[in-house]
């Protein structure tokens, strides 16, 4: 058994760390497009070939930035990511949460679990935090420049980080060891350890597997926004979620709250299995 429990705080990244998606913040304007009128039309790519919508938007990328002029190496979408806004404290949060976990014998680790780009998310200025960032990106060419999809996430995509994150694999690639049977005991980061933010639609999956096994998932909203918070309220009445929260993660706010009150019990009942297992 281990000396001290890790505890994975694991986030969505579009409406749950950034109040809008992050193509809204730079890129689509670059291409001289509104972001209604962008997701309209990869909407209708997506719907007229009834094709998966995350293809369809980063086609779309690929194709407008064509059209513009605009290269879309790595650094051009870092360059976008770092424009991108963040909710009110997200920046101090890793370090307050992995702080409180210091004091309490746990260690924190945060990890992405996005449809977004990772590109987009490594531009930005918490990517560092992140042990991985598990997201959509691009193939490269000899150039640098982007000509294909390299990994595209869904829905039902997400819920295979979690079990990569519970086996402790931080390839995306890899498709081997994440299905091989492994002893509960041996598992890096058990369900129960397990923290999941999201905001909505395409993190329930994620939600509904973390609860189930044991774990906590929370939904976040904006709390300007009667439709976010309508959707925050249907996830904790289908019980998709064990809390719902606003979308704040300042050291005075319910979310940081929650999370606190999550990892003093984690550590509990990680002392109480351990006494368990002294005789």
């Amino acid at each position: 058994m281990r000396s001290k429990p890790i505890v994975a705080l694991i986030y969505d990244f579009d409406g749950t760390l950034s109040p809008g998606n992050m193509q809204e913040f730079g890129f689509i304007q670059a291409i001289g497009k509104k972001p209604q009128e962008f997701w309209q039309e990869s909407d209708d790519i997506a719907m007229g070939q009834d094709a998966s919508n995350i293809l369809s938007y980063m086609k779309l990328m690929f194709d407008e930035a064509k059209k513009a002029g605009i290269k879309l190496c790595r650094e051009d979408f870092k360059s976008f990511g770092a424009s991108v806004e963040l909710f009110d404290g997200v920046k101090e949060w890793f370090g307050l949460v992995n702080e409180y976990g210091k004091q309490k014998g746990v260690k924190v680790e945060h990890y992405i679990n996005s449809s977004g780009l990772a590109e987009m998310i490594e531009g930005t200025p918490i990517a560092h935090e992140f042990k991985r960032i598990f997201a959509c990106s691009f193939l490269y060419n000899k150039e640098g420049e982007a000509e294909w999809p390299g990994v595209a996430v869904d829905y039902t995509a997400k819920t295979q980080f979690l079990f990569k994150i519970n086996k402790g694999i931080l390839s995306v690639r890899d498709n081997k060891k994440v299905n091989e049977s492994q002893e509960e005991g041996k598992k890096r980061i058990p369900f129960p350890h397990m923290i999941y933010f999201g905001d909505g639609e395409t993190d329930v999956p994620s939600m509904k597997i973390v609860k189930m096994f044991g774990g906590n998932s929370i939904g976040v909203y904006n709390p300007e926004s009667k439709k976010k918070v309508n959707v925050a309220k249907k996830l904790l009445r289908q019980q998709r979620v064990n809390f719902i929260t606003p979308a704040t993660y300042t050291k005075d706010s319910r979310t940081y709250q929650i999370v606190c009150s999550i990892i003093d019990k984690i550590k509990v009942d990680f002392d109480l299995a351990k006494l368990a297992k002294s005789h």
